[in-house]
């Protein structure tokens, strides 16, 4: 009896590190409702950024698609997941979202719908990336967060909000993931 209640414990265990999920294979919703995931766009690295509207960070949308449009021959796909749990920061529905960043700041990299990054909400990528068996674990801390992935669904590097999309650090992990 004491064996079986031992093997149910260590059952229930998190992942270790050796058995991280494979971050690329975990399905969301785009902004239009289909469901994917980061691996269909069969990208050499994946940057996963947590979006917002009205935040003080919402300007790097454009650098954001600048280094989209840089960087998208060489294999990265961005994906931003607008997310409204920081001082609700992006209200709009997935409809108003899509606007307001094709009409703004020319947004061609994919969005998906809204989805929470925090708390027992969050969406399973959110907690795949943040947990420990991603490497490096901790909560999103604010809006414009970015992770990098690679393509076999590794995390790779993650970055504060205050990280623009043109800054060296992040161009210096994004090269050395595409190669």
């Amino acid at each position: 009896m004491r064996f079986l209640a031992l093997l149910a414990a260590l059952l229930s265990l998190p992942m270790t590190a050796a058995e991280t999920t494979n971050l690329a294979a975990i399905p969301y919703k785009d902004i239009d409702g289909k469901e994917t995931t980061l691996s269909a766009t069969k990208a050499k690295a994946f940057l996963v950024v947590n979006v917002a509207s009205e935040c003080g960070y919402t300007a790097q949308y454009e650098g954001l698609e600048a280094l989209y449009r840089k960087q998208k021959p060489k294999g990265l796909a961005i994906v931003g997941f607008p997310c409204n749990d920081f001082g609700g920061q992006e209200p709009g529905t997935e409809t108003q979202i899509k606007k307001f960043c094709s009409d703004r700041f020319q947004v061609t990299f994919p969005l998906a719908a809204k989805v929470a990054v925090k708390g027992k909400a969050a969406h399973p990528l959110f907690v795949a990336l943040t947990g420990k068996p991603a490497g490096l674990p901790g909560p999103v801390s604010w809006n414009f967060n970015k992770f990098l992935v690679s393509a076999d669904g590794r995390l790779l590097a993650r970055f504060d909000s205050a990280v623009e999309p043109d800054s060296a650090e992040l161009a210096a992990a994004i090269e050395k993931a595409l190669k």
